[in-house]
């Protein structure tokens, strides 16, 4: 058997080495530190796109333009080259079939990007010329928005929204996974993130938090609390969604431990004439919080706080018991007077700043309505959130709801983590990126870089 299998890798390995003979390995890098570039569009003067993985490769593949000087315009969202003298932003190559060229490209904002960390063909490109075989897909092609909690010594993880390759219609009522609690070997690209999907009986990644109703189910307020006997329980609160995307029902769900299925255990809120405005409920991304008096709190926002509990299941179950916040409306910016709204971010203590840090999407940027991500710092979780500075930008695309990972770092480390979701959804009809739409990117943040806030 073992002598079968060496013998269907060999055949794999001399199948794609022969095919990487045809091809030109063009390999996108970071100027400043050599990185690969996940993300970077290169388009020919007829529209031919490439895009490069997360190993920052394409394998170019036009055999009318190999051997031929060829222009590229490129697109990197954030990344880029200068413009020549008519103001195209772009390079001019040569491909040959069997060679490598190594294209340099200028990071224009702090945030690094380190790759996409969902979705499939992660490193497709690359594979082609036999590299990082090690790697297969999931068998999930896309997924909305990310929620994070820290379980009974495992990381769980909740996405929204998710594409299968069987039909346009995937999974509309919540992705679920679990990973080690430090999940990144390395905080350098290309990064790799493997999850350990909640499947059927036929391994099949399947949803988890069908509640009664139509219309999808989103889940919000991931978070792990103990009851009055010292049991963690996980919870969230559920949201159930009618055409477009109108709410009408709001409620409380609990993670089953045996049925790996969240249930609902409260209905908060059920749209009617008498009630048609939603309450303040416990969603968003929560962090724990001592004040000042020594009280324990548990906070509640989407960025900013809006809600606190007492860091218990029984309190997060009574809304009697929850105190409704009055969250920042506006941060203004470090260069100047501008006031950013945000639309959606998270919050998270820093121990090496000894600061509470954010980082969210502005509501109406500049490049893209829902594409350019701050960073500002605050003493305290409600405030007041000051100097904020642009680190990720994107040319009419969507990058919404990004999570702060601190706890993927060692206490004290600089390197801050994030995600977002990356999709062409609320974009001036922009072109989705193959692969990479609708999918998690991770970026890193170095809060020891002078330019960003200055000296510590």
């Amino acid at each position: 058997m073992r002598s079968l299998v060496q013998s269907c890798v060999l055949s794999v390995l001399l199948i794609s080495s022969l095919a990487a003979e045809d091809l030109c390995k063009i390999k996108v890098v970071d100027a400043e530190n050599g990185w690969p570039v996940s993300l970077v569009e290169l388009k020919t003067t007829n529209h031919v796109r490439f895009y490069t993985d997360n190993a920052g490769v394409i394998a170019f593949d036009l055999p009318e333009l190999m051997g031929r000087d060829v222009w590229f315009s490129v697109e990197g969202h954030g990344y880029g080259v200068k413009p020549d003298g008519f103001g195209f932003r772009g390079i001019r190559l040569t491909p040959e079939a069997g060679k490598e060229i190594v294209v340099k490209v200028n990071r224009q904002l702090p945030a690094k990007r380190l790759g996409r960390i969902t979705g499939s063909g992660l490193f497709a490109e690359s594979q082609r010329f036999g590299e990082n075989n090690d790697w297969t897909d999931q068998g999930i092609l896309g997924c909305d928005s990310v929620q994070n909690a820290v379980h009974n010594g495992k990381m769980y993880w909740l996405w929204g929204d998710t594409t299968l390759a069987r039909y346009p219609l995937g999974l509309f009522h919540m992705l679920g996974a679990t990973t080690d609690l430090l999940p990144l070997k390395s905080f350098e690209p290309p990064v790799i993130m493997r999850y350990d999907y909640v499947s059927d009986a036929k391994e099949t990644p399947r949803v988890v938090a069908e509640m009664p109703g139509s219309g999808p189910t989103w889940l919000n307020g991931f978070v792990s609390l103990p009851d009055k006997d010292g049991k963690q329980k996980l919870c969230a609160t559920y949201s159930k969604i009618k055409p477009p995307l109108t709410v009408y029902e709001l409620g409380l769900c609990v993670w089953n431990e045996e049925t790996k299925n969240f249930e609902r255990f409260k209905v908060l809120w059920e749209q009617s004439d008498e009630s048609p405005k939603p309450p303040t409920i416990p969603e968003g991304h929560p962090v724990k919080w001592t004040d000042d008096k020594g009280a324990d709190w548990f906070l509640f926002g989407d960025p900013f706080p809006k809600l606190k509990c007492k860091p218990t299941f029984e309190s997060w179950a009574d809304p009697e018991q929850w105190v409704i916040l009055d969250p920042q409306k506006a941060v203004s910016t470090k260069q100047d007077d501008q006031a950013i709204k945000p639309h959606r971010g998270s919050i998270a203590w820093n121990n090496y700043r000894q600061k509470w840090v954010t980082v969210f999407t502005q509501f109406g940027g500049d490049s893209s309505v829902l594409g350019e991500l701050w960073y500002a710092e605050a003493d305290q979780p409600t405030g007041p959130w000051k100097d904020a500075v642009k680190i990720v930008t994107h040319n009419n695309y969507t990058f919404y709801n990004p999570r702060l990972h601190p706890e993927f770092t060692p206490e004290g480390s600089p390197i801050l983590l994030f995600e977002a979701t990356y999709t062409a959804t609320f974009s001036n009809h922009a072109i989705p990126t193959p692969r990479h739409d609708y999918n998690q990117v991770l970026y890193r943040l170095d809060l020891d870089d002078p330019e960003l806030i200055g000296e510590k």
